[in-house]
């Protein structure tokens, strides 16, 4: 029989500050394998470290800076932490910055830096992939267009995206930042779209079969692209193989959660340079290693898991869920 460890992880929100409450276990570490003691110690903790957000996305931890930005999605702000001085406001607008007083999540979702080390935006409300057009130490709301349109036709809403080696970008396409989803008559692209934008800014469509492609990566090698599918009915990830060329073939299920209970489906997802997918998944951070083997879960209660980002060295893990920051010291 396979030994199942779990570790009951306590918040630091459980101790009482004047007349707050103390609250419950925010989350628990399941070992499924032995492997996932290689990648997180058995005693790591996981922490609160800023909350009052509305819905967090989109973690990118800045190494030189020592700091994280991370996305308020129906904010439309894009906010900062560091050790020091804990959250602050970094961008805002960040996602949508027309005139038109509208809801839903029309925010920026995933951050990214480009070759050159400008902020990537993923802007929601703009139907956009955006570069903040000022330096990285002074932010300003200053936009310009990476990709936003398809053959002539405006993106629905770019949700995440990943630079290769050679420079090339991938990324998705579903409706969530419509201001009515999939039925919303300003949606001009019939499909939620994976698509590929060269150096060149060529844009090319790889797939339009998956119902909402949300999270993408690509392992070490360079040789796999992962895409979740966030769909209610379908909760999966997808592994493709890359050509030369950079199109996608044998495309196969890497793993289907479809049946699993639990708040959340398959959004954002990180994988470490040992192959490791840290991927938000139902109820939590599914932690896969790079055959799809499921080697442990990140169990969180009462919130859900949004995406993740990693420091460089894996030591470290930062979660959006919900109306919180978390991190675990992994090692």
């Amino acid at each position: 029989m396979k030994k199942v460890i779990i570790l009951m992880l306590f918040s630091p929100l459980m101790i009482t500050v004047g007349a707050q409450e103390a609250k419950g276990p925010i989350g628990a570490i399941e070992f499924v394998s032995n492997e996932l003691s290689k990648v997180i110690n058995k005693d790591a903790k996981v922490e609160v470290i800023a909350e009052g957000f509305q819905f967090t996305e989109g973690p990118l931890w800045l190494e030189k800076q020592q700091a994280l930005l991370f996305s308020d999605v129906p904010g439309n702000t894009i906010y900062k932490w560091t050790e020091a001085k804990g959250k602050e406001v970094y961008l805002t607008p960040g996602g949508y910055t027309g005139t038109e007083a509208r809801g839903g999540f029309m925010g920026p979702n995933a951050l990214s830096l480009d070759g050159k080390g400008q902020l990537l935006i993923c802007q929601h409300g703009d139907r956009r992939i955006a570069k903040m057009d000022a330096p990285l130490n002074a932010p300003k709301p200053n936009f310009v267009t990476v990709a936003g349109e398809y053959n002539g036709k405006k993106l629905n809403s770019p949700n995440d995206f990943i630079l290769n080696a050679a420079g090339d970008m991938y990324f998705t396409d579903p409706s969530y930042g419509l201001e009515r989803g999939g039925r919303d008559p300003k949606k001009e692209i019939t499909y939620q779209g994976v698509y590929k934008m060269d150096k060149a800014g060529r844009t090319t469509l790889l797939v339009d079969s998956i119902e909402q492609p949300n999270g993408i990566g690509i392992f070490p090698d360079g040789k796999t692209l992962l895409v979740s599918n966030s769909d209610n009915r379908k909760k999966r990830w997808y592994a493709y193989d890359i050509s030369g060329d950079g199109a996608l073939k044998n495309a196969r299920v890497f793993y289907d959660v479809s049946n699993e209970k639990g708040m959340g489906g398959c959004d954002g997802f990180k994988i470490d340079k040992a192959g490791n997918v840290f991927a938000s998944g139902p109820g939590g951070i599914w932690i896969f290693a790079k055959t799809g083997k499921l080697i442990g879960k990140i169990n969180l209660n009462g919130t859900t898991a949004a995406n993740c980002a990693l420091t460089p060295d894996g030591k470290t893990i930062f979660i959006t869920a919900t109306t919180y920051l978390l991190r675990i010291k992994m090692r």
